[in-house]
């Protein structure tokens, strides 16, 4: 398992190449991916300028790991990356990856689909948004809990 907390800007098919590579050599028949990109703000006057990510360092990866310990467990897996950026990043960068590889794909999506659910909700992860008219943390959704409580 691949765990990654990084201020550093990442390419997603540089990461997606690799881990296919690093997949098919485990005996993988199946690589699932999802890149995370910062929304703007359409509604907001002027858009969003930049979003912060907080995290607590050592704590965070701890928690990714555990999340993707869970999902091996569920799922018969073969590599799993978990990417989740800090720091100040802008509209349309790439701020989390999450790519599953497994023999088949129905346990690929299943595990994707799990840790991105995770993630949202459970994942030590605080986001605050900066707009002309302000900052603002952003705050839990309840359609994130309604999606994680699924998985129990």
């Amino acid at each position: 398992m691949d765990i990654r907390v990084q201020d550093a800007a990442f390419d997603p098919g540089v990461l997606l190449s690799a881990f296919t590579t690093l997949a098919a050599q485990a005996g993988a028949g199946a690589v699932v991916c999802f890149t995370g990109l910062v929304r703007d703000l359409p509604g907001a006057n002027g858009g969003l300028s930049k979003m912060v990510i907080e995290h607590y360092p050592g704590m965070t990866e701890s928690a990714l790991q555990s999340i993707a310990e869970e999902a091996a467990t569920r799922w018969s897996l073969g590599p799993v990356l978990i990417l989740h950026r800090y720091g100040a990043l802008t509209p349309e960068e790439p701020i989390m990856m999450v790519a599953t590889a497994s023999a088949h794909r129905a346990d690929a999506f299943l595990a994707a689909d799990f840790l991105m659910d995770y993630l949202k909700s459970r994942a030590p992860f605080w986001k605050k948004e900066f707009t002309a008219e302000g900052a603002t943390w952003v705050a839990a959704k309840d359609s994130d809990e309604d999606a994680l409580s699924r998985w129990r």
